[in-house]
């Protein structure tokens, strides 16, 4: 089947180019093609398949497009072009697909033809966005053994609200209220977790209970925070041109989110030095919100004293610790329970001990 598809495609392909015709039409032409050199018989089901497999092969994003349309997959990732993975409701599993080297090379071009990224020898690793808000994530060799890896993180269209976590189980109706009167009170909220434990879905439905009076300024290294905040602003970091320079970091978007007159600032996730210039724009006044990757509450406020001390040796702990203290009113930790389900295991206060010179957490909900 995978060698039809693509004797089809290579021929819709030829069609489009020297006739200027529009995708659908080369593919039924295409497909009457086929027919009448009898690679395909009068099979009304194949032949339907053959045209979805193949429009996604023009258009699409070729043999993943199915997983990337189900509504349920979480995540896809690519191993090699036989070992094709997916995630549905928290659990791991092996498609049946199965594909070529050059196809998801291929894929991988499409995905990044409008993105002006790239991903080449001096470049193997790339982290873009697709059209409808997915995360994506490649790796080449010889960064890999052998073949390209592809991750693709999807998010759901719809925006949940504190409301609907309740619903799904993700939140008590108890540390709903909290959360719920801490955006009204403009407190700064750290969200930690570990990978697909339901940071980013949290975050996004915290944004929604912001007033219309708010203006949003959002700083990212891929755009993946969803809102309906009306007064938003959404950046992203940009790597290295080819020919050098012009990239444009979370610090220097954290600086430049500051002269755009935010009343909340966000930062998707906090990784390394960014967390010194997110906590001098906390420490002037200014509430936001982030994410981090940790294990606990406690983990997830001693990393970010430590962070900071990754933008230079003249960074002292004394200055960070009180100041973490200071700026971060509540820690919401999230969890991914064993059996696939996410839920926010601690809502914790963040205290400063001046006796000890450490920062601790209090558990609130």
């Amino acid at each position: 089947m995978t060698n039809l598809v693509q004797a089809v495609t290579a021929s819709a392909r030829n069609i489009a180019i020297r006739r200027g015709a529009l995708p659908e039409q080369a593919v039924v032409l295409a497909l009457d093609e086929a027919f009448e050199r009898k690679q395909i018989g009068a099979s009304d089901d194949l032949e339907a398949k053959l045209a979805r497999d193949v429009a996604s092969q023009l258009t699409g994003f070729g043999i993943l497009q199915s997983l990337l349309d189900d509504p349920t997959i979480e995540e896809v990732w690519v191993n090699s072009p036989d070992r094709i993975f997916a995630a549905k409701d928290g659990a791991n599993f092996l498609t049946s697909l199965c594909t070529t080297e050059s196809e998801i090379r291929s894929i991988v071009e499409r995905m990044l033809r409008t993105t002006g990224r790239r991903i080449d020898r001096s470049s193997p690793f790339v982290d873009s966005s697709l059209p409808d808000g997915s995360r994506l994530h490649v790796a080449i060799p010889d960064a890999t053994k052998r073949h390209w890896s592809v991750n693709i993180r999807k998010f759901p269209e719809r925006v949940y609200r504190l409301a609907n976590l309740v619903s799904l189980g993700t939140l008590t109706p108890r540390q709903a209220e909290v959360l719920r009167a801490a955006m009204l009170e403009r407190q700064s909220i750290l969200v930690s977790g570990a990978t697909q434990a339901g940071k980013t879905t949290l975050l996004c439905a915290l944004l929604e209970e912001l007033n219309e009076s708010e203006r949003l300024v959002t700083v990212e290294e891929t755009f993946e925070i969803r809102t309906t905040v009306v007064d938003w602003v959404a950046l992203q970091t940009r790597p290295e041109a080819v020919e050098g320079g012009g990239a444009v970091s979370l610090r220097r978007l954290i600086k430049e989110a500051l002269r755009m007159r935010p009343s909340r600032l966000v930062v998707g996730e906090v990784r390394e030095a960014e967390s010194l210039d997110l906590l001098i724009a906390l420490n002037s006044g200014l509430p936001g919100l982030c994410t981090i990757h940790a294990n606990s509450a406690a983990g997830a406020v001693s990393k970010l004293c430590t962070l900071p001390l990754l933008a230079g040796q003249n960074i002292p702990s004394e200055f960070i610790r009180p100041t973490v203290a200071q700026v971060i009113d509540l820690v919401v930790h999230c969890e991914l329970t064993p059996d696939g389900k996410r839920r926010v295991a601690e809502i914790c206060s963040v205290e400063f001990d001046p006796i000890q010179r450490a920062v601790k957490t209090v558990a609130l909900a």
